[in-house]
């Protein structure tokens, strides 16, 4: 049977803010991404995600939803998403859509008509509670912000809960018209032919209705891991049925923001529930090669097999892995080798590619309340200033080295890093092995990380030297180099030698 294309293809992440700006806003819009089709075409890409594009306030950057069923005229409008979902599909391109079920925003008619008494039609579409408005309800904190997860409303004389910023409150989704009016906005969106969504902290959506305090010392991981509760998992059931009754493999890619993969694992259901969960640990881990193999083996040991991976380096939550790295180019690089060769589908966040780092942001430029703008910077196309932008100075400034991490300097150079992730995501297609096909290790030393890729024929080795100092590796037999992070020696033989922070993609002499 063929695999379905969320389980070969590789999902491209987009931050429309910062991706392309063509109006002179300052800020990327649809007609920007429009626009670079093309240009993730050549990479081979297989998906793009948009991170959110609907009406908002932006209190939270689109994560505080207005409505969830139109365009936010920052980014364009239907007809101009019709076309780029259009354009995109022509191209073999797949259009995720990030998809916030757990909150809406406080400017949402919902909320609004929510908020205006305590007996209306949708009274009991948020998590509302009795109390003076000295004490909130339990000891919930909100994130990023800090402070009660609770504001009181006068309206109501009631508190909402709010589990993010007071502008976001949280929905009620043990109200059935809650429910039916959230798989209304899903059928919206994928009546137009978007192929999925990306939803956001999903994992919230089932509440314990007593809402009982946190325990006294609980650790943050346990003060996120509080709020998985078993409900959730019918919500999910209920959605994946909704994704299930259009054609074409629609797919639902799970935030769940819990740091255990044994508690992710139990998303997937029974291949029921998401067919895909972010995997975040490898975002905290050190450039170490033991810390990451324990990260591999527990995904090895507590996903079962009808559960596929997925690996993320960066995204527009957290710094840059180049930044992480130290700024390294050499570690990115090899990174980027890992990231494309593990068994999973990986997830690219945009400008990765070009081995971009975190944008040093002024005090007075800041904007996020989650001090997240750093990894938001605006993409670099072209050299010259600009960089290929409508206007000379977008919202966010521009990462470091923009000139020379542009699209258009890098292109030009065969041995960059955005040729290096073009030839792996070619390799990735051309070999069952690694788009879709079995993992096992490899004996190596420990700051090395050998594995080998298997389907039917169709072999593959991969091997990156994690240390800071040459390694010599055992009899390869012939081996040839089909990628390396540093470009070197690619189409030739492998000798066994790995630089420091080296990688290398092997094949068989057989093959080719």
């Amino acid at each position: 049977m063929t695999e379905p294309w969320w389980k070969t293809g590789v999902i491209y992440q987009i931050y429309p803010r910062s991706f392309l700006d063509t109006n002179g806003s300052g800020v990327g819009d649809l007609e920007g991404i429009r626009s670079k089709l093309d240009y993730l075409e050549w990479l081979g890409v297989g998906a793009l995600w948009l991170s959110p594009i609907f009406p908002s306030p932006m209190t939270d950057f689109g994560y505080d939803v207005a409505d969830y069923c139109d365009i936010d005229p920052l980014f364009g409008d239907l007809a101009t998403f019709d076309a780029l979902v259009g354009e995109a599909h022509r191209r073999g391109l797949k259009v995720l859509l990030d998809w916030v079920p757990n909150h809406t925003s406080d400017q949402h008619p919902w909320f609004i008509e929510s908020r205006a008494s305590r007996d209306n039609a949708k009274g009991d579409w948020y998590w509302w509670r009795d109390g003076s408005p000295d004490r909130p309800p339990n000891n919930w904190e909100a994130a990023f912000v800090g402070g009660p997860a609770w504001t009181w409303s006068p309206e109501r004389e009631q508190w909402y809960l709010h589990n993010f910023l007071s502008t976001q409150p949280d929905l009620n989704w043990r109200n059935p018209e809650v429910v039916d009016a959230m798989h209304d906005t899903l059928r919206f969106w994928l009546d137009r032919g978007v192929d999925g969504f990306r939803m956001d902290v999903i994992h919230l959506l089932g509440k314990d209705p007593a809402l009982p305090d946190i325990p006294d010392g609980t650790e943050l991981i346990g003060r996120v891991n509080f709020h998985d509760w078993p409900h959730t998992h019918e919500i999910l059931r209920d959605i994946r049925s909704t994704l299930d009754s259009y054609p074409g493999d629609r797919v639902a890619v799970g935030e769940v923001y819990l740091l255990s993969t044994a508690l992710v694992a139990q998303y997937y259901g029974k291949d029921d529930e998401l067919h895909l969960a972010f995997n975040f640990p490898p975002l905290f881990a050190p450039w170490e090669a033991q810390p990451f193999r324990r990260r591999i083996d527990r995904v090895i040991e507590e996903l079962s097999d009808a559960s596929w991976p997925t690996w993320v380096l960066s995204n527009h939550d957290n710094p840059r892995h180049a930044t992480r790295y130290g700024g390294d180019e050499r570690k990115a690089r090899a990174a980027a080798v890992l990231l494309l060769t593990l068994r999973g589908t990986p997830f690219l966040y945009a400008g990765e590619e070009l081995g971009l780092e975190d944008a040093v942001i002024p005090p007075d430029r800041v904007v996020d309340p989650g001090g997240r703008d750093g990894c938001r910077a605006p993409i670099p196309w072209t050299k010259e200033s600009g960089h290929g932008w409508s206007t000379d100075d977008p919202w966010l400034p521009w990462p470091p080295d923009a000139a020379n991490r542009s699209v258009a300097t890098q292109k030009a150079d065969a041995e960059s890093t955005l040729h290096l992730y073009r030839r792996l995501l070619i390799a990735r297609r051309r070999s069952p092995a690694l788009s879709g096909g079995s993992f096992s290790w490899l004996d190596s030393p420990d700051h090395v990380l050998a594995y080998e890729r298997g389907m039917g024929d169709d072999v593959r080795r991969v091997a990156i030297n994690f240390g800071d100092a040459p390694t010599t590796l055992g009899p390869v037999g012939g081996w040839t180099i089909e990628v390396a992070s540093d470009s070197a020696g690619e189409g030739k033989t492998f000798n066994g030698e790995l630089a420091p922070w080296r990688a290398v993609v092997l094949r068989p002499p057989a093959q080719r």
